[in-house]
């Protein structure tokens, strides 16, 4: 009696430790049956929320499931714009359970296979909205209206899963190697072509602004040259006129002043020679020290 009353025991608490079963916190459970899960009166899911719960021993087994806002962000793909370009687009999905049995029976309950399946409904809808813009739609300013319409077709299309997509993020859009080499060419060529327009167009101004300076230069001097002649002019008249006035008040000053002038301009560096006779009318005023001409 007293075995099988230990017996008992020992399967009591057997029993005890497979009918409890504990949901952690972030995390929800359900009880599958014989491959069916677990339902509600109204037919829903039953779901366990965090804390301790009772199911059937050896019958009922627990399926717990991660209830937490989830990220799904891999490697960049390849999407083509309505101008048969390709892209390389980087983007991050935010989901979550919603329902958890339909989310057991399509994916069985394992996390990397709901995010491929879910990858593939939102790179359709991604696909979708980027094969019907331009590559300059979907950079100047249409980035977030194509989210939000690939978010909802991921939506409609991620239900089967039991997924609630929450949100769906374009990260960076990038064009691909090939592709931007051939676009960088294009553009240092296109910068090149500017340049030298710009060059060509400086070098025609320049030219422009040197012919009219130099035009302006060459009437300046003309205009100087030509008041330079008439000042001389008026300078050489005043000058005769002076003269004139000079020769006919005292003419013998008057040849006095021719001489001496003519003494300075012949004796004006100790090189000068000058051979004339003694009593040459040039020397008049020199050999006569009186200072009156003969």
């Amino acid at each position: 009696m007293k075995n099988f009353a230990a017996i008992l025991v020992v399967v009591f608490v057997i029993l005890g430790f497979n009918s409890i079963f504990v949901v952690a916190e972030g995390t929800r459970a359900i009880v599958i049956t014989f491959g069916k899960v677990g339902q509600e009166v109204d037919g829903s899911t039953k779901v366990y929320s965090p804390g301790i719960h009772f199911k059937i021993p050896f019958f009922d087994r627990v399926q717990r499931l991660d209830a937490r806002i989830q990220t799904l962000d891999e490697r960049a793909d390849r999407f083509v714009t309505i101008e048969k370009e390709d892209l390389i687009v980087d983007s991050y999905v935010k989901w979550k359970i919603q329902d958890f049995g339909r989310y057991w029976l399509s994916t069985g309950g394992v996390k990397e296979q709901a995010e491929i399946l879910l990858k593939q409904k939102v790179n359709n809808g991604l696909r979708s909205e980027f094969g019907s813009r331009t590559i300059q739609q979907i950079v100047s300013g249409e980035r977030s209206e194509l989210m939000d319409e690939a978010m909802i077709q991921a939506s409609t299309s991620s239900d089967e899963l039991g997924i609630e997509i929450i949100d769906v993020r374009v990260k960076q859009i990038n064009l691909p190697q090939e592709i931007s080499n051939s676009i960088f060419e294009r553009m240092r060529a296109e910068r090149a072509a500017a340049a030298r327009e710009y060059r060509s167009e400086g070098q025609e101004q320049a030219e422009i602004i040197r012919a009219n300076v130099d035009a302006k230069v060459t009437v300046m001097l003309a205009d100087a040259e030509r008041n330079a002649r008439q000042l001389r002019g008026e300078g050489d008249a005043q000058a005769a006129q002076i003269y004139a006035q000079t020769y006919s008040k005292d003419p013998e000053f008057f040849s006095f002043l021719r001489s001496m002038d003519a003494y300075r301009q012949s004796f004006n560096s100790k090189q000068d020679v000058l051979i004339v006779e003694p009593d040459s009318d040039f020397f008049r005023y020199l050999n006569n020290q009186g200072g009156v001409a003969n």
